[in-house]
């Protein structure tokens, strides 16, 4: 049984490394370092790093809630079989 607690956490924790890591480069990576080359494309008359900076972080960052949900209703039905 302690394997399997240990199986899950480090899944578990797997999953949050690889979606925080996401949300950092998106954020930080899109929203600040890459605002100068992002900002020569527009979309919808505003230029694309201003775009992450103010709303796509957000986006983003609500939409890997829903899939760390989903990987994590996954692994609770593999845990319980």
């Amino acid at each position: 049984m302690n394997k399997a607690i240990n199986n899950y956490w480090k899944t578990n924790l797997k999953y949050l490394s690889i979606l925080l890591a996401i949300w950092f480069l998106v954020s930080f990576g899109f929203g600040i370092l890459l605002v100068d080359l992002l900002n020569q494309i527009q979309i919808g008359g505003f230029k694309l790093g201003f775009w992450f900076a103010q709303q796509g972080s957000i986006y983003i960052f609500v939409a890997l809630i829903f899939v760390y949900v989903f990987l994590m209703n996954r692994l609770d039905d593999k845990t319980a079989e």
